[in-house]
């Protein structure tokens, strides 16, 4: 069966590209994606898309559900960076090009041969799978059209696509691609669900309601939003929990922009056109981080908080906060666009009306107060939690408690953070056999463990982390399991191309692994979504018939496994 074949040819400006030397409205050069296979091109992700702890970097383009489509360098440049991880962008590559910008392509099934040949040769050199390389502009050229990659399912993603971005080579800030004339077929206007009103002052109301309202819509004729008329008084904000869709695909993108006029003037608006890695955090900032956690709904605020410093806002003179005197009417407009102009408008009257609050945020009050520009400092019961400076970005009560069943509660995970803080734990009443067993771990909602990165001094274990929740101490004294999946202990597999085995620890989880074969290193190629290790036979010259295996696995507090197994191949 002919393999289906994806083609990136996203022809770059520049004095080595015969096409696409027009400029779009931004002063990005224009180009074109053309695919052979003669399909509409289909995103499952759009840039800017609102994820957890940051932004979408690029485009997730569809590959049929399929891994294994050739993907096509996009112009003439050269193989700068090479990445291979068990999450993230799992195998990703980036090339850079003549014209001042790197494209990269992330969670792919494997490399053209002459990158995979070279990066096996540098994993093989260093004995490990993960690995991250930095070739020079003359170790790996790449022309136009050449072959650079098969599409996946590696890392962190969820189902098989090919993520592409395009980024300024000198800044490494991604930008958004369809700002150099990728098209997409989108007919579809933006939908939005949810409209929240926030008081932002301390006198401020909404419907003599201070703390967080959702406001009811109508739809309207043209399929644009009204609300009920509310009164107000203060400084007050808005936000909505909306989505777009592309034509061809059910997948929930991300909005282009999203703007805020009060009587008819711009006040605010966010775009999706670039920012910085570095500030993607303060996406916990741009969102109701309160209501994701508690609700799973993201709710995109219209204001900018104080501590935010995102880079994606344009005409922010009052920074999105609106003020509502008594006695005036306000007509405010917030638009939802996409990148080709659909849109979908939510208008809110608003009569202002100095009245009594009825209904307000109530504060729990605890022994332990964050002060965010101090050093915070708290012990109780042999647990000592401390936060650096401005971990958080606001000053607010701890919820701090040690419970009778060894669980410690470093409140709720509600407030974002800007860094990490320091969990310790006493354990001078174990022995030493028992501190060998013992890790940090974190508790769920759903009451579901997670191994926390564990620092073991001889008197305390601690760990740093950007959760807050419930921690406790766990016992993990079983070793993991190591399975062969695709073949017999002194099994002949002569026509086999690969070999599979599974390895799982359920309890503080798997740290490393090796493999031997004659008592040889083997690359081994890990998943952990799939629990499985895959070595590619073809890696190896094989003399003899009889072969000797051999596959350690240990987990995170020093359990280890050792699986030996002989299998028989022809010359």
């Amino acid at each position: 069966m002919k393999k289906a074949i994806l083609i990136l040819f996203l022809c770059i400006y520049g004095s080595s590209f015969s096409q696409g030397n027009a400029n779009s409205k931004d002063n990005y050069p224009v180009n074109y994606f053309s695919n052979p296979l003669k399909i509409p091109m289909v995103l499952s992700g759009t840039f800017g898309e609102l994820r957890s702890n940051h932004f979408h970097a690029g485009l997730d383009i569809k590959t049929l559900g399929k891994e294994g489509l050739d993907v096509y360098a996009p112009a003439d440049g050269y193989v700068s960076r090479i990445k291979v991880s068990h999450w993230g962008y799992g195998k990703a590559l980036y090339i850079t090009h003549p014209n001042g910008y790197t494209t990269v392509y992330a969670h792919l099934k494997k490399f053209g041969k002459k990158i995979e040949d070279y990066v096996k040769r540098q994993q093989y050199k260093k004995k490990s799978f993960e690995i991250q390389l930095f070739p020079s502009a003359a170790a790996l050229p790449i022309s136009k059209n050449e072959i650079i990659a098969y599409s996946g399912n590696t890392g962190g993603s969820g189902g098989p696509h090919l993520h592409f971005e395009i980024r300024d080579s000198k800044t490494e800030k991604p930008i958004n691609p369809m700002l150099f004339g990728i098209e997409i077929n989108d007919t579809k206007k933006p939908r939005i669900n949810t409209l929240i009103g926030y008081s932002l002052s301390e006198n401020s109301h909404i419907n003599k309601i201070s703390k967080p309202i959702q406001i009811a819509l109508v739809k309207q004729n043209n399929g644009d939003l009204l609300s009920k008329k509310i009164k107000a008084f203060g400084t007050i904000g808005f936000g909505i929990n909306a989505y777009d869709q592309l034509d061809g695909a059910y997948n929930k993108n991300g909005l282009y922009s999203l703007s805020l006029n009060v009587n008819g003037k711009k006040v605010h608006e966010f775009n999706a056109k670039s920012f910085s890695f570095y500030e993607s955090k303060y996406i916990n900032l741009l969102i109701d981080y309160e209501r994701f956690n508690t609700l799973k709904q993201r709710i995109q605020k219209c204001f900018i908080e104080p501590a935010n410093k995102l880079s994606v806002y344009t005409n922010t003179n009052s920074n999105g906060y609106i003020t509502i005197k008594d006695g005036m009417d306000y007509t405010v407009e917030i638009i939802a666009k996409d990148f080709k102009g659909n849109s979908q408008k939510i208008t809110i009257p608003i009569t202002g009306s100095n009245d009594t609050i009825l209904v307000k945020e109530k504060i729990k009050k605890t022994p332990y107060k964050i002060k965010r520009s101090i050093f915070n400092v708290f012990k109780k019961d042999g647990i000592t939690v401390a936060f650096p400076k401005y971990t958080f970005y606001n000053d607010f009560y701890l919820d701090f408690e040690v419970q009778q069943d060894s669980i410690v509660k470093v409140h709720t995970p509600t407030i974002p953070l800007d860094k990490k803080y320091t969990l310790t734990f006493d354990v001078s009443k174990y022995t030493e056999s028992q501190k060998k067993q013992l890790y940090i771990a974190s508790i769920d909602t759903r009451g579901r463990t997670d191994y926390e990165t564990t620092v073991k001094k001889s008197t305390t274990f601690y760990t740093s982390t950007k959760s807050l929740g419930n921690f406790t101490l766990l016992t993990d004294n079983k070793k993991p399991k190591v399975s062969l999946v695709n073949f017999k202990n002194e099994q002949w597999i002569t026509n086999y191309n690969e070999l599979k085995i599974k390895i799982i620890d359920n309890e503080s989880g798997i740290k490393s692994y090796r493999g031997e074969i004659d008592g040889e290193w083997i690359l081994l190629e890990y998943d952990p979504k799939t629990n499985l290790l895959v070595y590619n036979l073809n890696d190896k010259s094989f003399t003899t018939a009889q072969h000797n295996l051999k596959i350690t696995v240990t987990d995170n507090v020093g359990n280890s496994t050792t699986l030996n197994a002989t299998f028989f191949r022809k010359k």
